[in-house]
């Protein structure tokens, strides 16, 4: 992974991360305006992926966007929703933690 990647993955991490704020403030409010914020958000955010994509290849673009997603999302429900989880939910979390790790060893040979 290259600086560029990783600038991108933050970029995108930041749109996704906003929209599934936004869709869960949706779900709280019933406002339609923030549902169409929040699904615009989600469209740019797929956009980007497409770069990554290119960049870094399928898989490596995707898992990275979702363990990301998956550590920061639950800071947010935890900080801003006092959403909690439970033990499994926690172990599933850092299950991706360590998958995250695993991937970027660097690799002996090219798929």
């Amino acid at each position: 992974m290259n600086l560029s990647f990783i600038l991108w993955l933050s970029a995108s991490m930041a749109i996704f991360l906003s929209a599934a704020t936004a869709s869960r403030y949706y779900v709280s409010s019933n406002n339609i305006l923030i549902l169409i914020v929040s699904l615009g958000l989600y469209c740019v955010g797929n956009l980007m992926m497409v770069r990554l994509m290119r960049e870094g290849g399928l898989a490596l673009a995707i898992s990275a966007s979702a363990i990301v997603q998956l550590i920061l999302i639950n800071v947010i429900a935890f900080a801003v929703f006092g959403e909690r989880m439970t033990l499994p939910q926690l172990a599933g979390v850092a299950l991706g933690i360590v998958s995250m790790g695993l991937m970027m060893l660097p690799a002996g040979g090219k798929a």
